[in-house]
């Protein structure tokens, strides 16, 4: 598992964000999308449904031809993803998540698959001079796949000393 702030990326500072805006700024490992990821999630959020959940039904019910991940469960391993594929922010005290502009599940992820997330600074704005809002274009790639899981418009927040 990645640690919160992966060393081994290059460093980054707020300037340097703000005059990223349009450039790819990583791109994460792969990780592995298990039943038993999927039924830990599925447990965790109370949603149990059969098309996540129960292989045999889904292979006999659904199109997928066996369980897949719930959309809200690739769009929750985005905060692994980031941290896996951004470099740290040199003077930043701490961020946060800020919200979404816009998700799309694009295509399902099957039991067993392997997702990766691509991270564009696609604006950044200092809100004030300690903070600083990142907007990513974030795509979510299923290895193996044409069409991403998901895309979405993330922001975060960084607060700087």
């Amino acid at each position: 598992m990645a640690s919160l702030f992966n060393q081994t990326l290059p460093k980054t500072n707020r300037e340097k964000i703000l005059a990223s805006v349009g450039q790819e700024m990583g791109v994460s490992r792969w990780f592995l999308i298990d039943q038993k990821r999927i039924d830990a999630f599925a447990a965790t959020t109370e949603d149990p449904y059969f098309i996540h959940t129960d292989p045999e039904r889904a292979k006999r019910e659904t199109p997928f031809g066996g369980t897949i991940a719930h959309g809200f469960l690739t769009l929750s391993m985005l905060s692994a993803m980031a941290y896996d594929a951004l470099p740290e922010v040199e003077g930043r005290t701490m961020g946060m998540n800020y919200g979404f502009e816009k998700i799309r599940f694009i295509s399902p992820v099957p039991v067993g698959s392997r997702i990766r997330a691509r991270f564009t600074l696609a604006a950044a704005q200092a809100k004030s001079p300690r903070e600083l809002v990142a907007r990513y274009a974030v795509s979510v790639e299923i290895e193996g796949k044409e069409k991403p899981a998901l895309a979405a418009e993330w922001l975060s927040i960084g607060f700087f000393d």
